[in-house]
């Protein structure tokens, strides 16, 4: 009797292939960053009980405001650059105020003013949601 030989499948191993990509997908995740904001300061906003959230427009300027900086549209700034920066905006444009709940009332009213003088009138002051 002669023997058949049994040759056995030759199949790639898939094990290392998904090793990569998962590897891979973990590296991505974990160095992305997810901004949901350009913000240049940390800020405490002041707490609202109700809040709307606002939509991304394209005439948009944000500016931060805490004791010692200010940031317009997340690049520090200095009060005496504010009144030429606010000059180029347009008078549609949605200002978004992020003010720090510790400013002193007459470093907001400063700004307030200097958009007032540009009449810059569309104004958001932000604010964090209250979650009790």
């Amino acid at each position: 009797m002669a023997r058949r030989q049994r040759r056995e499948a030759i199949a790639m191993d898939l094990t290392p292939l998904i090793d990569m990509v998962f590897l891979l997908l973990v590296f991505f995740l974990v160095t992305s960053t997810f901004k949901k904001d350009e913000l240049a300061l940390l800020l405490k906003l002041p707490k609202t009980e109700q809040g709307a959230g606002s939509e991304k427009k394209l005439d948009q300027l944000t500016i931060e405001l805490s004791n010692e900086d200010v940031a317009v549209n997340g690049k520090k700034s200095s009060m005496e650059e504010l009144p030429t920066t606010l000059q180029g905006a347009k008078k549609e444009s949605l200002i978004n105020l992020r003010v720090d709940g510790d400013v002193k009332y007459q470093r907001l009213v400063k700004v307030l003013d200097l958009l007032q003088m540009n009449k810059l009138e569309n104004i958001n002051l932000i604010t964090d949601k209250d979650n009790k």
